[in-house]
């Protein structure tokens, strides 16, 4: 991951075409390419804390600031008013996970080491909360859209919609996810260690991964300044997101759902595959499980509450393609999993369906009518 930190090259760069007024291409690209390595450090300072508060407020830090990058950024699109970049953004991720990283950490894991093996209690909860989180999405979503359907004013494309009704909803269904969220931490918290499904009996990199590189000054340090400078960087690659959609013809949809979740989740995405080489299969169907649940159950509802303190409130109404993309990636997701084994064919195959519906994205958006 060290090879990374040469990226933060890109941090002044994107600053300077930012304050210079260079191409808001240049902005944006500059940006999301900054973005990647603060990502990771804002990531390894949680995960140096985490070691050093011990295994249980530790396990708390990971579940609430392990997408933290990714909730920076889109607390700023929300800031600003962007709601479709910020559910595409939301939705993106979880699609991510569970397509884009589960499907490349089978498939060179699966390459290298043949059949793997994991728990598989550990996927059967997974995809448990993840058909529960998709679940309080698509009830808001069916609520509207058969509300405008009765009101005879239904559009598809367009989800900022001011309904009271859907407000309330939203709010109800989103601290609902939360406390379900809360309740698989204690129900994680409380379940015994299972032993690592790995191929090899060498434990030397597990306990140097138990060691604290940093110290809890130098953690909380780079922890700051990560988050500073992502700030930040959000604000520069959200302000240019609209000349970028101009100037390229690509929809803002695309961008939330593939671009920007790819740019906050990057780092994540290269452990996941890196422990699933070393047929580490157990820790890297947490990083891609987890992190998508962590999206549906606590990201996604918190932004929720978060948008009442900017005004127009967020809701839990997604466009019906993005519920469908969301509902067939948990169930495709669940089909290679649930049996505690895997090949490098079942990783292929959730590649191809990521690859389908960034195609759908891509096309949808280009349709959508000029608001």
């Amino acid at each position: 991951m060290k090879y990374l930190r040469y990226l933060l090259a890109f941090v002044p760069l994107a600053a300077a075409a930012e304050f210079l007024h260079w191409s808001p291409i240049l902005v944006f690209v500059f940006s999301c390419v900054a973005l990647v390595p603060l990502a990771g450090l804002l990531g390894e300072a949680t995960e140096e804390l985490a070691i050093h508060t011990g295994p249980q407020i530790g396990g708390l830090l990971n579940a609430t600031l392990g997408n933290a990058a990714e909730l920076i950024i889109t607390i700023v699109a929300l800031s600003q008013g962007q709601f479709d970049l910020v559910k595409a953004s939301i939705t993106g991720s979880i699609l991510g996970n569970l397509l884009l990283i589960l499907g490349a950490s089978l498939l060179l894991g699966g390459w290298r080491h043949g059949t793997q093996k994991f728990d598989r209690t550990l996927t059967g909860v997974s995809a448990t909360m993840m058909t529960l989180a998709v679940i309080g999405l698509i009830i808001p979503t069916l609520f509207e859209l058969l509300h405008e359907l009765q009101s005879g004013r239904l559009d598809v494309f367009n989800t900022n919609v001011n309904d009271p009704a859907l407000n309330q909803l939203s709010l109800w269904v989103a601290g609902i996810l939360i406390v379900l969220y809360l309740l698989s931490l204690l129900f994680t918290f409380r379940t015994p260690e299972r032993e690592e499904h790995s191929g090899t009996d060498d434990h030397s990199e597990e306990e140097q991964a138990h060691t604290a590189r940093w110290s809890v000054p130098m953690s909380v340090g780079v922890l700051a300044i990560s988050t500073v400078a992502i700030v930040f960087l959000s604000e520069f690659l959200v302000g240019a997101v609209e000349p970028v959609v101009e100037s390229l013809g690509i929809s803002k949809l695309f961008l939330g759902v593939i671009i920007i979740p790819i740019v906050g989740n990057v780092a994540e995405h290269i452990v996941g595959v890196q422990v699933a080489l070393k047929n580490k299969m157990d820790l890297s169907l947490s990083i891609s499980l987890g992190s998508s649940m962590q999206v549906a159950l606590f990201v996604a509802p918190l932004l929720v509450f978060i948008s009442l303190l900017f005004g127009p409130e967020l809701t839990l109404f997604f466009s019906l393609f993005e519920v469908v993309a969301l509902t067939l990636a948990v169930f495709s997701a669940t089909l290679v999993s649930v049996d505690g084994k895997s090949n490098w064919l079942e990783g292929a195959q959730l590649l191809a369906v990521y690859l389908v519906v960034a195609l759908g994205f891509y096309f949808t958006g280009a349709v959508v009518p000029a608001q």
